[in-house]
Order: structure tokens, then C-alpha cells, then sequence
């Protein structure tokens, strides 16, 4: 159901609802762990919050789910919900709440399935670290900094926003299980900052996305596995899973992309034998750039989470092609 949160206004400021640690709640206000995510709406969520001058906004609750739940299947409704948003004329801009857990995965998916729909508005992802029931909640002033976000000027393109710093979808994730500041950038700075309800922009607003995977979330989603190399790494988990039926593959490698040899050789073979397979450093930040030629390609910038997000879509998208 959309409800008017404010007065109407000649603008909209859409705000879809997740779930996730920011519509939590526990029994105790002063248990901050012992919490069911999902349990507050996204109208309840808004209650408190300040409303940015010039606009009115529509809230929609997509689901309710902590977000290591996160599916296929909420991607498709979400992003077919948000690109009716941003078509609508009247639309400013668009804020998720959203688990912080797969914050980044969500981002990154809307950021190559949105393409030219964000080139001149923006979709602004915020959560929580603590539950909406805590005694001094997070979520509240996330969501009024992120409302900021999506209505500044020039704002465009995929974003997250947490704890006054904004970092585009390539860029953000979760560095850490438990601060308040939680996430970072994988290789940079965030691109603009919060302060007393001031959006001061220092970088550049993400930059849309090529149109290329518009229609990927249409299909079912690929099976698309994540294998970490490290001590001892074998093949096995490899070759149980090609023998399964995966569909792709994502190597989370050691430093500069490296892989131990026993996987590595199984990997190699699987991959010549037309198995997408792509190298992402298990790293927390850093771009892999390869010394020596490589049989395996890398996904450059992007954590292996990420890459398995461009993986399925990729996969997705073909299968839309064989079906038209």
C-alpha cells in the first residue's frame, strides 16, 4: 500500500522498505543483538523523520526480511517498483531501507539493471546498525541523511548512505560486523558527506550503468557459486559442484588474484571448457591487476560478492537473449 507521509508537494520522494536491522525489534530497548529484523514498516519507520523542503513522500513496503534472507525474487519486485518510480515525471529521487548485510549486493544489482533511468536521479540504499525498538537508533537519522542524498542537486546514479558518508555501488560495502560506521569503500573515498543536514558533495555522483542487463531480473536466477582459495584449497568443492549442475562460478582469490595451483588447474580446465568462471580478490580493498597473462579473466575492482551479482546478471541476460 503507498501512503502520503507529508503535504503534497509538486515533487515525490519515494521510499521503499526492505526489512533488514533498521525495522528490528527486540523485547529489551537495551538489547541491540537479540533482535527480529523485519518487524517495523517502512510508514512506522518514517514517522519521525524530517522531510526534505519541496517534497511529499510515497512509501511502499517491498518486504519485510533480514537481509542475509535477501532473494532473486525481491530484486525483481524491487527494481520493477523503483524504475516505475523514477519514470514518473513528479519523482525527486528514491530511498531503500534496507538490511546492511547485503546492502551492497542490492546496490550493485540496481546500479547495472536501472541504467539510463538513474542518469538524472538518484537511488539512495540506508539501513541500520541497530534495531528501530534500540534506545538511541541509528536508522532514523540514516534515512533523513539519505533523503538529503537522493534530493540534492545533480544527485544521479545507484548510492549507499550510512552515518553521514555516501559511497556509489561500486564502491560501498560493510567493512566491519558491529561499529556504527560499518561501511567504507572498497578502493577510494565516499563521494559526498552528511553534516547537520548538509550534503556536501567531494567526488562525483555514480555514473549510470550501460542499459545492458535492464532485463536480466526477468529471468530465473542463475546458479552462480562463490569458492574461496586459500590454505590447502582443493578441487573438489569445484568438481562436486560442476558435477551438480552450477552454472557459474566466482573464485575468491588471494591477494593480486592469485589462486592456489590444485584449484586453480581444476578451474582452468573448467573454464576451457566453457564454464564462466571469474577471479575476485578476497581482499577487503584493492583492484586486481594481473603481472603474468592469465586463462581466468578477474573482475577488476569488484568483491567477489559483487562479481557474483555481475555474474548472475550476466548469466540472466543471456538466457532472456535465447528466450527472445
Amino acid at each position: 500500500m503507498t501512503q502520503a507521509i507529508s503535504t503534497p508537494a509538486a515533487q515525490v520522494l519515494w521510499v521503499f522498505g526492505t526489512g533488514g536491522t533498521i525495522s528490528g525489534r527486540a523485547a529489551d530497548p537495551k538489547d541491540v543483538l537479540g533482535y527480529t529484523a523485519g518487524e517495523v514498516s517502512v510508514d512506522a519507520l518514517l514517522g519521525d523523520v524530517a522531510v526534505p523542503d519541496g517534497v511529499s513522500v510515497r512509501a511502499e513496503q517491498v518486504a519485510q526480511v533480514d537481509s542475509k534472507d535477501m532473494s532473486w525474487a525481491i530484486w525483481q519486485d524491487l527494481a520493477q517498483r523503483v524504475r516505475a518510480a523514477l519514470m514518473q515525471p513528479e519523482t525527486r529521487g528514491v530511498v531503500i531501507t534496507h538490511g546492511t548485510d547485503t546492502m551492497e549486493e542490492t546496490a550493485y544489482c540496481l546500479h547495472r539493471v536501472l541504467g539510463p533511468a538513474v542518469a538524472h536521479k538518484a537511488v539512495v540504499l540506508t539501513g541500520a546498525m541497530r534495531p528501530a525498538s534500540a534506545l538511541e537508533p541509528d536508522g532514523p537519522g540514516n534515512i533523513a541523511d539519505a533523503m538529503r542524498v537522493a534530493c540534492a542537486p545533480g544527485a544521479r546514479g545507484v548510492a549507499l548512505c550510512m552515518a553521514g558518508r555516501v559511497w556509489d555501488a561500486l564502491q560501498g560495502q560493510k567493512l566491519h560486523s558491529g561499529r556504527l560506521d560499518a561501511f567504507g569503500a572498497r578502493d577510494g573515498e565516499a563521494f559526498a558527506e552528511v553534516c547537520a543536514g548538509e550534503v556536501s558533495v567531494t567526488g562525483d555522483w555514480p555514473q549510470p550503468s550501460g542499459d545492458a542487463w535492464a532485463h536480466a531480473l526477468a529471468a530465473e536466477a542463475p546458479w552462480v557459486e562463490l569458492l574461496t582459495s586459500g590454505t590447502q584449497a582443493s578441487a573438489r568443492a569445484l568438481q562436486a559442484l560442476i558435477s551438480a549442475g552450477v552454472e557459474g562460478v566466482v573464485l575468491a582469490t588471494t591477494g593480486n588474484g592469485t589462486v592456489h595451483q590444485d584449484l586453480l588447474r581444476a578451474a582452468e580446465a573448467a573454464y576451457a571448457a566453457g564454464l564462466p568462471v571469474v577471479r575476485a580478490s578476497r581482499t577487503a580493498h584493492g583492484n586486481i591487476r594481473d603481472g603474468h597473462p592469465q586463462a581466468i579473466p578477474h573482475a577488476g575492482g569488484l568483491s567477489p560478492f559483487k562479481a557474483r551479482v555481475e555474474m548472475m546478471l550476466r548469466l540472466a541476460s543471456e538466457q532472456q537473449a535465447v528466450l527472445a
